[in-house]
This record gives structure tokens, C-alpha cells and sequence, in this order.
């Protein structure tokens, strides 16, 4: 998720829009690679992507024919996705309280915002309350880079997986990208 509310919590996201869609963030993120990985075996009829930002994976959910809601809780990020994904549904709330009845999606995804959740076990039971099929969680490696957040704000996988099985995911399986590591989470 982003500032607005939560803004003691310093590891929240305290960027603009440009930033969030800088040429460097955007090919760092790897999203044409992280949907196809998303939808893998499945058939996706939509998506919640948690902790949208600016929408760039809710619009990459919608360009590959899948329905998409985007949910943050920055009023100010959520006006650019608006505006640069007008075919998907964006609403301010947190990744902890889901306004969703259960099961509501085939694919929850939490873009990067894991390590910023206020409390991530709590933000992965409603991801999994509110899917049908599958929770995707893209996060940055363990490692310490140059850029992203300090490996102090970093997950390590170990946790993310315990968090998984904590949250009710019996398969759990990663793929380490070139910066990032997506998890695929099922039931």
C-alpha cells in the first residue's frame, strides 16, 4: 500500500505516480512475465490487485482479458489509475480489511506491497479469504541492492512462506526473477 493513512509506518511507499511508472520500475517489475506467471494453468476471470499504486498490474490484468479491481489506500495514486486504466475498478482501502464477500476473485495479487503491509499475516488471510483460485505475491529479494527498499524492509522468503501456510495456502511455490520473486499461493 502507499501513504495516506498508515503514514507512521515507515515503510510505506512515499513516492509520486512518475515514480511508481519510471522506465527503470517498469522493466525492474517484469510485468508482462509476472501476469503470464499469475494466470499459469488457471483460467482468470478477474483480479484484485491489492495495493495498486497507480494500477500498472490491474491494467496489465485487463489488457490480457481479465477483469480487474485495483484497491489502495492513496487517494492520490488511485486518481492516476483511474485515468491511465479506465476499464478496471479502483477503490481506497487496505490490504488487512478487504471490502470483498469471500471468494470473490479467481486471483488476488499483492504487488510489492507485502513488506509494507501494516500487518502482512492479517493482508494474506483476506487475500486468500477473497480468492477463489489463487493469491500471487510479487516481492523483492532478500539481498541488499541498489535500489528498493533497505533489506531491513525486505522479506525473507522463509517468512512469506510461513505466512502463506499461517494464512491457509497448502501449495506454495516461488520463481525468482531477476530482481523480484513471485510467490503463487494456492489452497
Amino acid at each position: 500500500m502507499s501513504a495516506s493513512k498508515g503514514e507512521g509506518n515507515e515503510r510505506r511507499f512515499r513516492g509520486g505516480p512518475d515514480r511508481l511508472r519510471s522506465p527503470e520500475r517498469m522493466a525492474m517489475m517484469e510485468v508482462p512475465r509476472v501476469v503470464a506467471l499469475c494466470m499459469e494453468g488457471l483460467e482468470i476471470g478477474n483480479a484484485l490487485d491489492v495495493g495498486t499504486g497507480t494500477g500498472v498490474f490491474a491494467e496489465a490484468f485487463a489488457k490480457a482479458g481479465i477483469a480487474a479491481t485495483g484497491i489502495d489506500l492513496n487517494a492520490e495514486l488511485l486518481e492516476t489509475a483511474r485515468s491511465l486504466a479506465p476499464s478496471c475498478i479502483f477503490l481506497e482501502g487496505v490490504a488487512e480489511k478487504l471490502p470483498f464477500p469471500d471468494r470473490s476473485f479467481d486471483l488476488a495479487f499483492l504487488g510489492m506491497v507485502l513488506h509494507e503491509a501494516d500487518d502482512a499475516q492479517e493482508a494474506l488471510k483476506e487475500a486468500h479469504r477473497v480468492s477463489r483460485r489463487r493469491v500471487a505475491v510479487l516481492e523483492w529479494q532478500y539481498r541488499t541492492e541498489n535500489g528498493g527498499p533497505p533489506l531491513e524492509h525486505r522479506m525473507k522468503s522463509e517468512l512469506i512462506a510461513d505466512l502463506a501456510k499461517n494464512a491457509g495456502f497448502a501449495k506454495i511455490e516461488t520463481t525468482h526473477l531477476q530482481r523480484l520473486a513471485l510467490y503463487t499461493l494456492e489452497r
